[in-house]
């Protein structure tokens, strides 16, 4: 993954969320912070939970905007919230990682297949949550194409 779209200043370790509303939320303003994205896109991000949920198996959810979000995105870009003791998704999954992201153009695909790899091992899913440092955090995803 090019890490020029994943950088120590869009990852936040020890949060504590109430609501995956707050999660969405979150990890949204961030990429809006980063000028990644216009600020309704934390919007479509919300609209695309209510269609599906992005809570996508071992404590993990990636929330990203609907396919109409498209004209929201500036740049392709991540974020990466560490939630050490979980946030409730719904049905009781709980989430521990979310990484926010949006993609310009088919870029998403890409980002969305390169966190997938990485965390399809629940040991490196711990590794993360465990993690004391972004850079530590970053160290799992260099060297993903």
């Amino acid at each position: 993954m090019a890490l020029s779209i994943l950088t120590e200043e869009n990852i936040l370790l020890n949060q504590q969320l109430a609501t995956k509303e707050e999660a969405i939320r979150l990890a949204g303003q961030i990429l809006v912070d980063r000028g990644y994205v216009e600020e309704n896109y934390i919007e479509k991000m919300l609209e695309r939970e209510e269609l599906t949920s992005t809570f996508m198996g071992n404590f993990v959810a990636i929330p990203h905007g609907t396919d109409d979000a498209k004209k929201e995105i500036k740049e392709t870009g991540i974020t990466i919230i560490q939630v050490p003791d979980g946030v409730d998704f719904g049905d009781g999954n709980i989430v521990k990682l979310i990484f926010g992201i949006a993609g310009k153009g088919d870029d998403h695909l890409e980002v969305l297949s390169n966190i997938a790899i990485t965390v399809s091992e629940v040991e490196n899913v711990e590794k993360i949550v465990n993690a004391t440092t972004a850079k530590d955090i970053l160290s799992f995803f260099e060297g993903v194409n």
